[in-house]
């Protein structure tokens, strides 16, 4: 073979081996995420095991060194009850729709509680895992939602109390007792959605700490926590009851009480507003949170 062939021989070589290798791996493409950016609640359920930790150790946080640990959870409510079933009923004779004082205040603070007590802790989640956001990846969604476990374990040993004081006072619940799970599912929600929106400013304003549970104070006397619908029917006047009623949380606590006694009535039209308002209140707080999540690690 000559000379000349020998080389091109070499040549076709030489760019066989250079060339690059065809392969089907996937692309990745690493870009900054967009003013609005998507939820990917998908990536939650592979972070699944990040979750349950997280929960479960804001439980253990929630009792450690108590002398009392979960009897808390039966005496804030108990107290509190007693205090406005005094204010309301003895003092200011106010009606409870024919169920006893006790009951009726005890049944109103636990809808409430499960509300107040979730968006309390979802609001601070962010800023008391400073540490975790600044150098580690996860999903951040992950923090707000893992507050609601707590919220439920409170919740089922306040439910518990509630049954032993309807056997002793002999009232038997009914049917309505279904739409239950649904309505403490939407105080759930709604205080996780503000949660979501607070704790996401809470990293750059601090005073949300402090505002927050002061808000949540006014909001509760703004509510039907310890005191019946039939009142404020009787005496708010009349042009000023749609405002009223445009807090959601009035309504919920309504369905809440009469799912669990019986007594009282529902509104469904208003029902249902409350129910598209806490979609929406969701809705604008996961958004939110998404939309600021980019600056947590800078600011916080």
């Amino acid at each position: 073979m000559s000379t000349t062939g020998l080389v091109e021989k070499e040549k076709k070589s030489l760019v066989s081996v250079a060339a690059p290798q065809q392969t089907n791996a996937p692309v990745v493409k690493i870009r900054p995420p967009g003013r609005w950016a998507p939820l990917a609640l998908g990536e939650i359920w592979g972070y699944r095991d990040l979750f349950w930790a997280l929960a479960l150790r804001d439980v253990k946080l929630r009792y450690k060194q108590t002398s009392l640990g979960v009897a808390w959870v039966v005496l804030q409510p108990l107290i509190g009850a007693v205090i406005f079933a005094f204010v309301f009923s003895f003092l200011a004779n106010v009606s409870t729709d024919g169920v006893p004082p006790i009951l009726f205040m005890y049944t109103g603070l636990l809808g409430w509680q499960a509300f107040n007590s979730t968006l309390n802790k979802a609001s601070e989640c962010v800023v008391s895992n400073a540490q975790l956001v600044s150098k580690v990846y996860f999903p951040r969604l992950i923090l707000p939602f893992s507050t609601a476990l707590s919220t439920l374990i409170d919740f089922g040993v306040g439910l518990g109390v509630v049954a032993v004081m309807m056997a002793i006072y002999g009232v038997v619940p009914g049917p309505n007792i279904l739409l239950m799970p649904v309505i403490l599912f939407l105080f759930i929600l709604a205080a996780v959605g503000l949660g979501l929106y607070t704790s996401a400013l809470m990293v750059t304003y601090r005073d949300l700490k402090y505002a927050v549970p002061v808000v949540l104070q006014f909001l509760m006397y703004a509510s039907p926590v310890g005191y019946s619908l039939q009142l404020v029917r009787q005496k708010m006047p009349t042009a000023l009851q749609p405002f009223y009623f445009a807090n959601p949380l009035v309504e919920l606590l309504q369905a809440f009480r009469w799912s669990l006694l019986g007594k009282g009535e529902v509104h469904w039209g208003w029902l249902a507003y409350s129910a598209i308002m806490v979609v929406v209140i969701f809705a604008f707080g996961a958004f939110s949170f998404k939309r600021m999540e980019k600056g947590f690690a800078d600011v916080i």
